[in-house]
């Protein structure tokens, strides 16, 4: 991994240089990725400029979507904290949200409007990652980003299938180098990404029926 942080960085300085910064982020967090010990499998394809619901189960799903769909990620605020993983996250055009502060769902939704469009956009509904034996309610209020253009926007879901979910899985409180040290400590982790079909019809009515349509097509697609 170091060896590729160290390769990468510098070309990804040279092509902000000249104004495309956007170019090297995903290549990075996919060779991160692969680095880590993902072995990814792509099942259908990322729309463009889709917004894509997908489940969350570890940190590895960053790696992994950016890395197959060239994706900028909405995520939460705490990451900030961490000068350099928000440095990271900054070159990739990250949206950071307070999502615990519900007097700004208006701000977050906004931010969430102005990305859309220039490359598909990943939110992860469920707000936090899940211990990968299943999926945890879709919450819907940045989904109000799309309402009105829920016709021209692909509403996408994505099904991120882990074969050992609950061993890689980072949830309820567990330090974040544990984690880490553990899912490297396997040296493969197989993932399936499932790009599904889009939302239509009835599904793409609201936020709240977007939701549901999401989490039922997820479920069905990791039922498999």
């Amino acid at each position: 991994m170091g060896l590729g942080f160290l390769t990468l960085v510098p070309l990804h300085l040279f092509v902000t240089a000249v104004r495309r910064r956007e170019i090297m982020p995903p290549v990075f967090l996919g060779v991160m990725g692969r680095a880590a010990g993902l072995r990814v499998t792509v099942e259908g394809e990322p729309r463009p400029g889709a917004l894509l619901l997908a489940n969350h189960v570890s940190w590895l799903d960053i790696l992994a979507l950016a890395g197959t769909s060239r994706a900028i990620f909405v995520a939460h605020s705490g990451l900030t904290g961490h000068r350099a993983l928000k440095w990271l996250c900054e070159q990739n055009d990250t949206v950071f949200i307070a999502r615990e502060r519900r007097g700004s769902v208006a701000d977050q939704v906004a931010q969430v409007r102005a990305v859309l469009g220039r490359r598909p956009v990943v939110i992860f509904p469920e707000g936090t990652t899940n211990a990968g034996r299943g999926l945890l309610p879709f919450k819907s209020s940045l989904l109000s980003a799309v309402e009105p253009l829920a016709d021209d926007v692909p509403i996408q879901p994505v099904a991120l299938d882990y074969k050992d979910a609950p061993e890689v899985a980072w949830f309820a409180g567990e330090p974040g180098m544990i984690n880490v040290n553990k899912v490297l400590s396997r040296r493969r982790v197989e993932l399936t990404i499932r790009f599904l079909e889009p939302l239509a019809g009835e599904a793409l009515t609201n936020r709240k029926t977007m939701t549901a349509a999401a989490q039922a097509a997820i479920e069905a697609a990791l039922a498999k």
